[in-house]
């Protein structure tokens, strides 16, 4: 199961601040079981095409039950929180799915 998070930041938020929540971020994989891989980087498509959406995460699961148990669990709220505390995040999307082999 692949979990894709993209962030549009504020024009205010400090490259430390972003790195402040990708580093929080990337450790959930080692507090949340179920957490297989965790990548993050930054779009640089040359299409113009990502409606400011900068800072792409993308988390692998075990499957969708470890997915569903990440959700709610207090270390995912607490990164939640952190987002709240910085106030830095302008929009945000999600996209979960199980990927599909040829």
């Amino acid at each position: 199961m692949r979990h894709i998070v993209v962030f549009k930041y504020k024009p205010s938020a400090t490259p430390e601040q972003i790195e402040q929540v990708t580093k929080a971020f990337g450790e959930l994989k080692d507090k949340i079981p179920g957490i297989v891989v965790f990548e993050h980087g930054v779009n640089d498509s040359p299409e113009n095409k990502n409606l400011g959406f900068t800072h792409v995460y993308q988390m692998t699961f075990e499957d969708a039950a470890a997915r569903d148990t990440y959700l709610p669990h207090p270390e995912h709220q607490k990164f939640g929180e952190l987002l709240g505390q910085l106030n830095i995040l302008e929009d945000a999307f999600v996209v979960d799915y199980a990927p599909v082999g040829e």
